[in-house]
């Protein structure tokens, strides 16, 4: 037999609270804040390696950006407002906790880049961005870097 305590209540309530909380709010992690993916930037002799950790995007919702000494990831995921099976019959979601998420971090790079030189790879939700130093007085512009 289970002893009840005048707490008992509250901690019930307290925990039905941030079921609700988690259920309403809890695609709102540090990613969708803002704070973007969690990065490691690795410098070698002749390249620099940053290796960003994007789980649950797929290699089309990543956009890659650089310019001068700063890296740009960006990640767009929609969800879809209804459920198809193999055959294309649409459904209707029962519990939906996966979201539309964005995601953005900019990271200063520790030295210039060959930014048309630059390649990148996504595998498993971790992505790879190899990055061949340059000199410092080459002119710097935008350039898209493909994801493969």
């Amino acid at each position: 037999m289970t002893r009840m305590t005048p707490f008992d209540d509250v901690n019930r309530m307290f925990d039905r609270m941030s079921r609700q909380f988690d259920e309403t709010w809890g695609g709102f992690d540090a990613m969708a804040r803002g704070d973007g993916p969690d990065v490691d930037l690795a410098e070698y002799h002749d390249e620099l390696v940053v290796v960003a950790d994007l789980p649950g995007f797929d290699r089309d919702d990543i956009d890659l950006t650089v310019r001068g000494d700063v890296l740009t990831i960006s990640a767009d995921r929609s969800a879809d407002s209804t459920e198809q099976d193999q055959e294309g019959e649409e459904g209707a979601w029962v519990r939906r906790e996966r979201r539309s998420e964005s995601v953005r971090r900019r990271i200063r790079l520790p030295d210039e880049v060959r930014e048309d030189e630059a390649s990148a790879t996504y595998t498993n939700g971790v992505l790879t961005v190899t990055l061949p130093k340059v000199h410092a007085d080459d002119e710097g512009e935008d350039h898209h870097i493909d994801v493969n």
